[in-house]
């Protein structure tokens, strides 16, 4: 009888390492799946700015500074690790706001259709950009607390599943914008 229930103890042991085990997989591989969508996010962006830049190239001759900036940020954006690519993204973000801040003083550029529609298709990115990151962090997040969680923290630390990193706002991004009425 005894042996029985040793059995049965051990039964449900391994059934709840199983369970565990394959839990931490399903929310590691959905981390990493959430990635995968801000990269195709990234990538998508990455293919719209050669057509960004030369439409923009024509109107604004005095601006090459700008225009070099966003080609080196997009070079940056498709290699590296995904810190480091989330960093470039970031500096590519700014960097377009400055180039759609300078196309304000072209008018021909501004009634331009396609320069429009490009524009209208880098922030449609840029939302669906912001939501990839959103998911990835509460994807993350739930891999993360269930890894650290008694009792499945001992079966990650059984199987080496680490931790994943959240995508975290650059501190000069923290701050409040200046709002001032002239």
């Amino acid at each position: 009888m005894i042996g029985w229930i040793l059995l049965g103890v051990l039964v449900l042991f391994v059934l709840y390492v199983i369970a565990g085990y394959n839990g931490l997989v399903r929310y590691r591989n959905w981390a990493k799946e959430a990635w995968a969508q801000i990269d195709v996010q990234l990538k998508r962006r990455h293919d719209l700015i050669p057509n960004l830049v030369e439409t923009v190239k024509g109107y604004m001759q005095y601006e090459q500074e700008t225009l070099a900036k966003v080609i080196e940020m997009r070079s940056r954006l498709i290699s590296g690790s995904p810190v480091e690519r989330v960093e470039a993204d970031n500096a590519l973000t700014g960097t377009l706001r400055q180039l759609f801040a300078l196309a304000e003083a072209y008018p021909d550029l501004k009634a331009n259709e396609t320069f429009l529609r490009l524009e209208e298709e880098l922030a449609t990115t840029e939302n669906k950009i912001a939501y990839a990151r959103q998911l990835y962090n509460r994807t993350a997040a739930e891999y993360n607390i269930r890894r650290e969680s008694f009792p499945t923290n001992l079966i990650a630390g059984m199987f080496g599943f680490g931790p994943m990193e959240l995508l975290a706002i650059p501190e000069a991004e923290r701050e409040a914008p200046q709002v001032r009425f002239t």
